[in-house]
């Protein structure tokens, strides 16, 4: 628990940049930090709105702080009352981060694996800067992507698929015919729940008549789109067979040792999604390859830049460990132990430290570069 909120307090630390470990190294103090935040002009966001010890929060900062929050949980702070609850939260995270450095915390793995990733995320975050919205994407370029993936919009006539299950043919034979003589609804769930080996008790109570042994929705047994895991092919190409919603096929279907009489239980009409429909889900798909793209090209440049060495012998030598045995048995006490004691036994001892479970860092969306 300690450790993890050590953790979730470096990660805060880049956020105020003044305490944060990292901004100690060679760098360009120069580099430009770009348009101060919430409309503020250069001097306003250097104002000083709180020291804390030898510290600064500026107006900038603060306002950073709320730029980066959610649209609707920065509705919160309109009110003075809120704003400063806000700056004070800003102040406990700076008392807490000087601490922490101090107790030389920030030296912890986690927290410097916690400081790495804000900042991988955040050197991501500006190279996606450069890329289209989805909107800004040429009109052209995702036509292009529809007529060269039009078989992707293209949906087959797709059957929905209820079979009762038994296991003699015979048997099968005997009820498509009761249910060719009343093909109702009503009498599909009776013959079901009465003879299917795959019907149970709280089926019935739950499953609507209509509804009773159905296995789902399939595709054409030609589309491999339309598989079903639970419809065996058999039954899949029978579906296609049977021409009238309702309906059974006038023959039994033998699948895996078991007999069915199969019933079409919903038909949905073939579909092509026009290229209206299509756009703005082809957008996001163009956006996200751009990422992909970038973010390729990025790491491919810093490993020109920065030398990488992998030693993947050593990587042989990490042990996971095996899953932890049963704890032994304890014997049955003897007439002896189970007496009454005459004193009051002593405290067990307190849990190691070492016994509390590390927390794990969790990733990121996307790789690191």
């Amino acid at each position: 628990m300690k450790a993890a909120r050590h953790c979730v307090l470096f990660a805060l630390l880049v956020v105020c940049p003044q305490v944060v470990a990292c901004g100690d190294s060679a760098g360009d103090p120069n580099a430009d930090a770009g348009t101060p935040p919430g409309g503020l002009t250069p001097e306003q966001a250097a104002r000083v709105v709180a020291r804390v010890g030898d510290e600064t929060i500026t107006l900038g900062d603060y306002a950073s702080a709320l730029d980066r929050m959610d649209p609707f949980d920065r509705l919160r702070y309109q009110t003075i009352e809120k704003r400063r609850e806000f700056l004070k939260e800003m102040v406990d995270v700076e008392l807490l981060a000087l601490e922490a450095k101090r107790r030389g915390l920030d030296k912890r793995p986690e927290a410097q694996m916690a400081t790495r990733q804000i900042l991988r995320d955040a050197l991501l975050d500006e190279a996606h800067k450069s890329l289209p919205t989805p909107t800004e994407i040429p009109v052209g370029e995702v036509k292009e992507y529809y007529e060269a993936h039009i078989q992707e919009y293209r949906e087959p006539e797709r059957r929905r698929v209820s079979a009762i299950v038994v296991n003699d043919e015979a048997k099968a034979k005997e009820l498509i015919e009761a249910f060719q003589k009343d093909p109702t609804p009503l009498n599909w769930g009776k013959l079901f729940f009465d003879n299917s080996t795959t019907a149970s008790a709280e089926q019935k109570n739950r499953v609507p008549l209509d509804l009773a042994g159905e296995l789902g929705m399939v595709g054409p047994p030609d589309d491999p789109k339309g598989a079903n895991a639970k419809v065996p092919e058999e039954l899949r190409a029978a579906a296609y067979k049977i021409e009238k919603v309702g309906t059974v096929l006038g023959e039994v279907v033998t699948s895996g040792g078991s007999f069915y009489v199969v019933r079409l239980a919903g038909r949905t009409q073939a579909h092509e999604r026009t290229f209206a429909e299509a756009e703005a889900q082809i957008r996001t798909v163009l956006l996200k390859k751009r990422i992909q793209e970038l973010e390729a090209a990025l790491e491919a440049d810093l490993r020109k830049k920065y030398k990488v060495e992998i030693d993947e012998g050593a990587l042989k030598e990490v042990s996971l460990g095996a899953a932890s045995p049963e704890p032994p048995q304890l014997p049955a006490p003897t007439a002896d132990e189970t007496a009454t004691p005459t004193s009051k036994p002593s405290a067990p001892p307190p849990a190691s430290a070492s016994a509390v479970p590390a927390p794990t860092a969790k990733p990121s969306a996307t790789a690191k570069p």
